[in-house]
């Protein structure tokens, strides 16, 4: 499948690129990302600025409305992104759950009220989202959840008990979408429903920060004791979240991966220029690593833009977080490689004071070691691709 950019397309990037420059000085200058950390706060107030400037939730579906925001094209969401990256705009968004996530969620399965409510505050970078799936024994398999959430016919509200993990910038959220088990006695994907959630609940809900291997704290456990959620904030019918969570799911894996991708094509940039610089690409053998990196982004790429177009069926999800986490581990691996011993010492390392400090390429290296974990793991991706596309017998069952 290939994109021929037409002229609304060129004018849009015209726009994109100028306004971002307006606010990025060094636009075009750092096609690797940041020139800088940003800190939370900047985060956030650089989702308010791009809601501002309609440019959240260019992919949402315009038929219930357009709820502040421009709409585009997937010709058009391109062109963003890659202006996006092409001027080293903050990569981690804070914004990111809500409006590649849970906005296009409440387009196929919310009500009307929910996105009158939830969707504007969402396009404005106003109010920050969090995703509640994995659980204690419950990661890759979602299925297993145990968190409850018991309604009062009286109040009209659910009270939910149970533990959330691994949960991408919930300290910086203001709601959470989750998973609970409404059904008392169900199994797996059964007695399910989809949720959102206010964090701030003192007393009710409790946001723990895990530290990661780069020194980060961008994940979080999430204890929920007897937190509320109104009863007209479920998603879908009482026990029907798992297919909403699902198909939730296959949105994260979708049109997303492009833009990771674009991401993922910065990075490799960085380790090739240096690998130049340094004189490391003269090495044969390191060389050819190089190319088939950049040879197997690129067919990463063409598949994704293959199976956008199409219904994917319940493997191609799996086979596109299998292709982009192994792709990733082997760059960050491939970055150190390049630097040689000097990458076992960081910028950090003669200051006492901040001896943890890490640059760009050796945060790379240590974050993508857990590509092959999280969002699934590499074993359930194959397990579900094995299962349901070819139809092998499955796996005994506790």
């Amino acid at each position: 499948m290939d994109f021929a950019f037409g002229p609304e397309d060129e004018a849009l990037r015209k726009e994109a690129r100028s306004w971002l420059a307006a606010r990025l000085p060094a636009a075009g200058s750092a096609p690797e990302g940041p020139v800088a950390p940003v800190t939370p706060v900047d985060l956030r107030a650089w989702e308010r600025e791009l809601g501002s400037g309609g440019w959240i939730g260019l992919g949402w579906d315009t038929a219930h409305g357009t709820y502040g925001n421009r709409s585009a094209g997937l010709a058009g969401q391109l062109v963003w992104a890659e202006e996006y990256a092409r001027a080293g705009a903050p990569a981690a968004r804070l914004g990111h759950t809500g409006e590649h996530l849970l906005a296009p969620t409440l387009l196929a399965h919310g009500d009307a009220a929910q996105r009158s409510r939830f969707l504007p505050p969402i396009a404005r970078g106003e109010e920050l989202w969090c995703q509640g799936y994995s659980e204690p024994g419950a990661g890759s398999d979602l299925a297993a959840v145990r968190t409850t959430a018991v309604r009062s016919g009286r109040t009209g509200t659910y009270r939910i008990s149970g533990q959330k993990t691994w949960t991408s910038h919930a300290h910086e959220a203001h709601w959470c979408f989750l998973l609970a088990r409404t059904t008392p006695g169900s199994r797996r994907h059964h007695g399910l429903s989809f949720l959102l959630v206010p964090l701030d609940q003192p007393g009710r809900v409790d946001i723990r920060p895990i530290r990661q291997l780069t020194g980060a704290a961008d994940f979080c456990d999430v204890f929920l004791d007897g937190a509320e959620a109104r009863a007209e904030h479920l998603v879908g019918a009482e026990g029907d979240g798992w297919r909403v969570a699902v198909d939730l799911l296959g949105r994260e894996r979708g049109a997303a991966t492009l833009t990771r991708q674009i991401g993922y094509a910065a990075e490799l940039a960085r380790v090739i220029r240096l690998a130049v610089d340094s004189g490391a690409a003269e090495d044969p053998v390191l060389r050819d690593r190089l190319v088939r990196q950049w040879a197997e982004l690129w067919t990463m790429r063409r598949h994704t833009l293959r199976t956008l177009g199409t219904d994917g069926g319940p493997g191609a999800a799996g086979v596109t977080k299998l292709l982009w986490a192994r792709w990733h581990r082997a760059l960050g691996e491939l970055a150190m490689q390049v630097q040689g011993p000097a990458a076992a010492l960081g910028p950090g390392a003669w200051h006492t004071d901040r001896p943890y400090e890490l640059d760009a390429l050796q945060r790379l290296f240590l974050f993508s070691r857990a590509d092959t974990i999280h969002s699934g793991t590499d074993e359930i991706q194959r397990t579900v691709i094995a299962e349901r596309v070819l139809g092998l017998p499955k796996e005994p069952r506790p």
